[in-house]
């Protein structure tokens, strides 16, 4: 840990620079048929909660606390085994297969309809998000349920729609040309080429059926990947005319103990992102192409992977249903992490314009329940819903001037990471993360051109036990709470940011 003089971080906001505005979609999430994030997470039939559709009422009205907009579905691994024909119909008839991605066994009892369903209970601000099946299907069947979910009647998919009790169209706009083909253990798997080809023909099929859907190619699993960049380059070369987003995916944990390098992975993310931008430009300036690809970094999360392969090597699972997988159990410190992987995405609002927070129940999510019982927060659950409430509006240029420590992976690293968004009411809010396991941060940010009267709130996440966590015993255990001693005089906020800590200050 350096111990410069001035201890203070710093930075100044002015509204003549700005990163841009921020998409809705940036607060997304992820249903997958993966464990129970939908079976006995979002769906439970005879839950005391549950609705006549079997959806747990109490889940509900955390997911729109929670904020999310987008909702990818309905994978994931899962998806490149996924017959959607199976997934509409009456659900008692609908047939029960072997998913291969997560060796359980799917009733399909939750299908396409609930899915459309279900995010029309969470509210207008709920997009549909399809991931097609490229890895064991191909362009005809993605038309297929392209025509089935879209067109309004009066052919064979659509009147079957409409049979099945579905009269207006579902009107998917936003869909994702398979996942993670790039990656050995995806079924289906493909080399960037073979993808990159397949990709470009399924696009455009779909927007012969209609021009203005928005589409998504497969970018690399994560920034390990041998094949990264040159994976993206290859199929951005086949689709850049065809397709508006490229993905990325990334994943962090605390590994040996390196805690350190963990409250820093957000620098990995914004690398990451800098990376994937350099690389769709690069090929873009290659066609001659004025044309900009976005991002959608549709799953991003904190996941104790290591901990799951090492389950999963050691017991592998016979075809159980909805079995517990993935079910990580958040504290503080991962918390303050999440917050700060939020900065960077928030930070990089210019092109990250989809962001899909994986998952929403029980997986690797911000809200967990018990069958039968109740539903709770995640420590996580707080950062996510603070920034899709309050980040709102137009990011604006945060440059940090900040004391430093050392990471054993990143190197010197500022113990401030922080953004700051304008709100269409001239609201400010600053979203700030402090690195420092022991030691105070001091905070003092210069205002030119924003006229904020008052600090309205400023709303700190941080604990004296950084393991503390939410659970099903102690669901209110941790929970944001209020700062004392901050201060905006003179056009400069004052602040203090408690040692490893999640922190938003509203300014109006």
């Amino acid at each position: 840990m350096t111990h410069p003089a001035d201890p203070a971080a710093r930075f100044t906001l002015d509204p003549a620079f700005a990163v841009g505005d921020v998409d809705p979609r940036l607060f997304g999430s992820f249903v997958e048929h993966l464990g129970r994030c939908v079976y006995t997470g979002i769906y439970e039939p005879g839950h005391p909660t549950a609705d006549e559709a079997g959806l747990r009422a109490d889940v509900l009205g955390l997911v729109r606390e929670l904020g999310v907009t987008a909702v990818r579905y309905p994978g994931g691994n899962f998806v490149s085994g996924y017959k959607w024909e199976d997934s509409v119909g009456p659900a008692d008839e609908r047939p029960r297969r072997l998913d291969l991605a997560w060796r359980s066994t799917e009733t399909n009892r939750f299908g396409l309809s609930e899915y459309i369903a279900f995010l029309k209970k969470i509210g207008p601000q709920a997009e549909p998000m399809m991931a097609l099946n490229l890895g064991t299907r191909g362009v005809a069947e993605a038309l297929e349920l392209q025509e089935y979910a879209n067109h309004p009647a009066g052919t064979e998919l659509s009147e079957r729609r409409i049979a099945h009790g579905d009269k207006d169209p579902f009107g998917i706009r936003l869909w994702c040309l398979g996942n993670e083909m790039d990656g050995p253990w995806q079924t289906g798997h493909k080399t960037a080429s073979e993808y990159g080809r397949l990709a470009a023909e399924t696009a455009r099929a779909m927007r012969q059926i209609d021009r203005d859907v928005e589409l998504v190619a497969c970018g690399s699993s994560s920034r390990a990947m041998e094949t990264f960049a040159e994976w993206e380059a290859t199929v951005l070369t086949e689709t850049y005319d065809l397709v508006d987003y490229i993905s990325l995916h990334a994943y962090y944990e605390e590994l040996d103990g390196d805690r350190d390098s963990f409250l820093a992975s957000a620098v990995d993310m914004e690398s990451f992102i800098e990376s994937v931008v350099a690389t769709c430009d690069h090929v873009g300036a290659r066609l001659k192409s004025s044309k900009k690809i976005n991002l959608s970094f549709d799953e991003w999360n904190v996941w104790y992977m290591r901990r799951f392969q090492e389950q999963a090597d050691a017991e592998p699972l016979d075809w159980p249903e909805a079995p517990r997988l993935l079910e990580d159990n958040y504290s503080v410190t991962d918390a303050v992490v999440f917050g700060s992987l939020m900065i960077a995405l928030l930070r990089h609002a210019d092109r990250v314009t989809v962001a899909c927070l994986a998952q929403l129940v029980n997986v690797i999510a911000p809200i967990m329940t018990e069958p039968g019982g109740p539903a709770w927060k995640q420590t996580t659950f707080f950062p996510f819903a603070q920034a899709s409430r309050y980040g709102r509006g137009r990011v604006l240029d945060v440059r940090v001037d900040s004391p430093t420590y050392e990471t054993r992976k990143y190197g010197e690293v500022p113990l401030l990471h922080a953004t700051a968004v304008r709100g269409d009411d001239g609201a400010v809010t600053v979203f700030a993360v402090n690195r420092s396991q022991s030691e105070s941060l001091p905070l003092e940010v210069a205002l030119h051109g924003l006229s904020p009267a008052s600090v309205v709130e400023h709303s700190v996440l941080a604990d004296t036990d950084p393991e503390a966590r939410n659970t099903l015993a102690e669901p209110d255990r941790v929970t944001p709470r209020e700062a004392t001693g901050t201060t905006l005089r003179g056009g400069t906020l004052s602040a203090t940011l408690e040692p490893m800590s999640w922190n938003m200050i509203r300014l109006v």
